[in-house]
């Protein structure tokens, strides 16, 4: 992982603990504003780790449903 992708990841991960933490979503976004200020490559990194984590999280929250319910029946 190169040092963008690694700076971009840890920031999206602190950036989403605090949003879970204090229920605010403007939180993603404050930071990506203040990123762009200086960077704009860093704040393009940054909101692509987010949406991978995000999907990361979705999709993990999918498969604890399904084992919880023996799979999807044969749906895709």
């Amino acid at each position: 992982m190169d040092m963008l992708t690694e700076i971009a990841d840890q920031l999206a991960q602190s950036a989403l603990e605090v949003a879970e933490e204090t229920g605010d979503e403007m939180v993603v976004d404050a930071i990506a504003k203040s990123l762009g200020t200086s960077s704009t490559t860093l704040e393009e990194a940054f909101l692509t780790a987010v949406r991978y984590r995000k999907a990361q999280r979705r999709g993990n929250e999918l498969i604890a449903k399904l084992k919880e319910q023996g799979g999807t029946g044969g749906k895709p």
